[in-house]
This record gives C-alpha cells, structure tokens and sequence, in this order.
C-alpha cells in the first residue's frame, strides 16, 4: 500500500511540475509578412538566375531562356506569392 501511494505521489508530481505543463509562453510578435515575401522574392530571383543559365549553356538565347525559366518557375512553385506573379 505504502509503494503505491508513493508511486502515485511520485507521478502526480512530476505531471504538475513539468515545465512544459506549467510554462506560459511568451507573447513573441509573428513573423511579418513582409520578410516572407523578401524571402520568396530572392528564392524565385535565384532560381530563375541558376535555371536562366542553365537553359543558356544548353543553347537557349538569353531572353528565350529567362522567360522559359519564369514559366517554369510559376508551373512549379505557383502555390506561392513569388509564383504568382
């Protein structure tokens, strides 16, 4: 009897002084919508670079090549707003 009460003591104390039971969170601010949006514009920037230059060395004229490299870009990541553009 005496091993079972300690036991469930010892359980009901560790269940209520854990520290993520009992820890308030920080009211941290949201990220802005504003640095998503950097960031997605620099990745569809770099992207279309690399693919541009891609379709260059494969023999593409530089202004075939970047537009068919922002056509990809909205086909594959059009989900996002850089691909929507």
């Amino acid at each position: 009897m005496t091993k079972a009460l300690l036991l469930t003591a010892s359980l009901a104390t560790l269940l209520l002084s854990s520290g993520c039971f009992l820890s308030k969170k920080t009211n941290r601010t949201k990220e802005s919508s504003a640095i998503s949006a950097d960031v997605e514009e620099s990745f569809r920037r770099r992207w279309v670079e690399k693919r541009t230059a891609e379709l260059t060395a494969q023999g593409s004229s530089g202004d075939a090549a970047k537009t068919k490299a922002e056509a990809e870009f909205r086909e594959r990541f059009g989900y996002t707003r850089a691909g929507n553009k």
